[in-house]
């Protein structure tokens, strides 16, 4: 496993990072036994950042979580978490929500401080409310010491490089814009690094549009994206390749991308991705790949609520 620098933020996170969102129930059942396996099998293989949410499951992913890592030294792992949204629409940003969040995800994860905390999807809250509110809060705990870092997520990558340029974070997580058919977060990097931050890069295989049985029925990405995608599938199958190993494997290549989070409640599969990242690339299926995907480059789709 490679280790690398996040940002400047003074933690070292490893290049792939287990996202714990399957760990809440969030994709099929998953049982106590099962979360807190994968979870070690994850730390016996090297990876020591685990993201997490109290809107994954309902706090279960966080409770799991917390309890699994007790197994392990707490300075040996990188703990990030969210705070604004607790629902499918449950969104909250206020500085008292904020704050008591904080507080109920240390007592869920069973730790005195928190690596990392972001505020949530930040493109469904008020502008002024996530800033003023809900931002302060992040600010308050970090001066407190009960978090060492703030940031935060979101979909779109203009409302993540404003909220960068306003409030100065630590550390931002941007999901589905560095895998094999959107490369926009490279386009960000240079103003979101101009105050040093660390980035964090979730769904690489953007949220299951990047695998042989294509995305679930929910997935948001408009038609043109998904045919393309599937046609990729087959065109990696045809090859002898699968498509979700190219996608992770590209994910993770970039030392200026620091870490990459992957969310999986399944030992084998966690065994796979981290076998994966040690085999070399297929640089010919890799590129043929790429020029399935072409017609569809850094085509997105909206997330926030309705203007």
């Amino acid at each position: 496993m490679e280790y690398r620098p996040l940002g400047t933020t003074g933690l070292e996170v490893s290049a792939l990072g287990l996202g714990a969102s399957a760990l809440g129930s969030m994709f099929r059942p998953v049982s106590d036994d099962e979360a807190a396996e994968v979870v070690h099998a994850a730390y016996d293989s090297g990876i020591t950042y685990f993201d997490v949410s109290p809107y994954y499951g309902g706090t279960v992913a966080e409770s799991r979580l917390g309890s699994a890592l007790t197994a392990v030294p707490r300075r040996s792992v990188v703990i990030s978490t969210k705070a604004g949204r607790y629902g499918e629409n449950l969104f909250d940003f206020s500085r008292t929500r904020v704050t008591q969040s904080i507080e109920e995800s240390l007592q869920r994860l069973r730790t005195d401080y928190l690596d990392i905390v972001f505020l949530h999807d930040i493109e469904f809250g008020h502008p002024s409310q996530v800033l003023e509110e809900g931002w302060r809060a992040l600010v308050d705990a970090r001066t407190a010491g009960k978090i060492r870092c703030a940031g935060a997520s979101g979909l779109p990558l203009d409302v993540l490089t404003r909220f960068a340029a306003a409030a100065q974070p630590d550390v931002i997580l941007s999901y589905c814009h560095y895998c094999l058919n959107d490369t926009t977060l490279l386009d960000a990097v240079p103003r979101l690094m101009a105050g040093r931050v660390g980035l964090v890069n979730a769904s690489p295989l953007a949220m299951g549009l990047l695998t042989q049985n294509g995305p679930p029925e929910w997935h948001p990405a408009p038609a043109q994206l998904k045919e393309q995608a599937a046609a990729a599938a087959r065109w990696a199958e045809c090859h002898g390749v699968d498509l979700a190993d190219l996608a992770l494997q590209f994910a993770t290549r970039r030392p200026e991308i620091p870490t990459t989070l992957v969310s999986t409640a399944n030992a084998a599969h966690l065994a796979r991705n981290v076998r994966v990242l040690a085999e070399a690339v297929d640089e010919t299926a890799l590129a043929g790949v790429l020029e399935v995907l072409a017609p569809v480059m850094n085509l997105t789709w909206a997330s926030g609520p309705p203007t």
